[in-house]
């Protein structure tokens, strides 16, 4: 009898390990959402949406970001073509007709056999919280006019609602997720950007009139709500064979950040408050390792987040630290290896990467118990850990990452090659709502949503199959 049991259990035993074994190999959903095969193709240049507007040297490319580390400030960027015109912003907020006067710089730069416009950049400082503002350009000859709202003053409990984009291209499906952001009825009002903006480099000698259309393009949103921008390596544009041996050079003409105001000695890694919100938006193409300008930086930068004063700490990245997909694949793996260990230390609550062209949203893991000799190198379920999630969808003209690794790793919650855009909707301290819309759905439709519970003032288990 003795013997018989020793059978039973060790029979039992087996089949709990067998048991476990399944739990553990099982992933997450994989969308049954299949997309229409259409190719990705670029719309042509007489397309409306980057229409040259009217009048002599009339201001193009408009788009504005923050431009302090609290949210008071903002960087308008424009582009002027017949002449280098008036860099004097115009500004007045909605309940004053006195207009206000700010000065900015004017730069010009050559690739290879192109020429840019005149590009102006100017700080407006000191602005009143939750405030909307008028602000003019092209003065002295064609002005116009936009508007933008300040964020309400940092604060732990204050709402505020991010729309999340990467990859965005300037393809008709590029066109499709804008125009679906847009039209979100939970209104994003400051955008993230996830890198690769035109996808200029894909064209023979990165033809940069290919950045002046996405310019254009993006006008109608960037020139109203703040984008914050992240470097993809569609920015790098390093091309020794025509003569272009300097790394971002059309980015870092075009797009100014405030990377000074968080001490950060290039534009490529930086951070701001907003509302309840820390961003640090990092580089993926810059140099990460120990003892590096990033590097230190970073690790001095993440014991200043105060997470009583700004409760949610999101962090941006271009190329994704867990993708399980077969493009890009691990090629993440060495920035994780070096800045995993202080995310799960203080707690961050969500990582947005874009460069794998489909979406996908991870559980709550960390892999930092692997140390070469232990062989614990399996990503395990760490709730002082972030989500991470890949937003590479905005629909360039590479087309879909369609190719999936089998089976689904158990850290994925849920993946899908689709186009689409995202929503960040903080509530309070303690929950924000995140939903994900592919392009072919309606604008209230949500492919893929979440509770998230914030891992410093309420850090329960938020996990996909917790809330089921």
């Amino acid at each position: 009898m003795g013997e018989l049991g020793f059978s039973w259990c060790s029979v039992l035993a087996v089949f709990s390990l067998v048991l476990n074994a399944a739990v553990f190999c099982n992933g997450g959903i994989t969308s049954t959402f299949v997309r229409k095969v259409e190719k990705t193709v670029d719309m042509p240049l007489d397309s409306d949406v980057f229409s040259v507007p009217p009048g002599y040297n009339a201001p193009q490319q408009v788009h504005i970001t923050q431009g302090d580390h609290v949210g008071k400030g903002v960087i308008v960027s424009w582009v002027t073509v017949d002449e280098p015109g008036s860099n004097i912003v115009l500004y007045w907020s909605d309940n004053s007709k006195q207009k206000n006067k700010a000065k900015g710089t004017t730069v010009t730069y050559k690739f290879y056999n192109y020429t840019s416009g005149y590009i102006h950049h100017c700080t407006i400082k000191n602005l009143k919280f939750n405030t909307k503002y008028y602000y003019e350009v092209g003065i002295g000859h064609t002005i116009r006019t936009f508007w933008f709202t300040t964020p309400p003053e940092v604060g732990p409990d204050v709402p505020y609602t991010f729309g999340l984009i990467g990859d965005l291209g300037q393809s008709y499906d590029s066109n499709k997720t804008l125009t679906h952001y847009e039209l979100n009825p939970t209104k994003g009002k400051t955008l993230l950007f996830m890198g690769d903006l035109s996808y200029a480099d894909n064209y023979p000698n990165h033809d940069n009139v290919r950045w002046d259309t996405w310019g254009r393009f993006i006008e109608r949103s960037a020139a109203y709500q703040p984008w914050i921008w992240t470097a993809g390596n569609h920015e790098i544009d390093f091309a020794p064979e025509i003569g272009e041996t300097k790394p971002f050079k059309p980015y870092t003409h075009r797009y100014h950040v405030p990377y000074k105001a968080s001490n950060s000695t290039a534009p490529f890694w930086y951070s701001i408050k907003r509302a309840s919100a820390y961003i640090i938006v990092l580089s993926s193409y810059s140099a990460y390792g120990k003892y590096t300008p990033q590097y230190k930086w970073l690790e001095k930068e993440l014991p200043k987040v105060n997470r009583s004063e700004t409760p949610w700490l999101i962090v941006l990245m271009h190329s994704p630290w867990y993708n399980s997909y077969n493009y890009h694949y691990m090629e993440g793996e060495t920035m994780r290896v070096m800045y995993e260990p202080w995310f799960v230390q203080y707690k961050v609550d969500v990582v947005f990467a874009g460069h794998v062209h489909a979406y996908e949203r991870s559980e709550r893991v960390s892999n930092v118990a692997y140390n070469i000799v232990n062989g614990i190198c399996i990503p395990a379920s760490d709730q002082s850990a972030p989500v991470y999630i890949t937003i590479g969808d905005g629909g360039n003209l590479e087309g879909l990452a369609t190719n999936m690794t089998e089976p689904q790793p158990k850290y994925s919650a849920f993946r899908e090659a689709s186009f689409g855009h995202a929503v960040f909707d903080i509530k309070n301290r303690t929950h924000a709502y995140y939903s994900w819309h592919r392009n072919q759905d309606g604008y209230a439709v949500e492919a893929d949503s979440m509770w998230f519970f914030n891992r410093f003032w309420h850090p329960v288990d938020d996990s996909t199959s917790a809330q089921s």
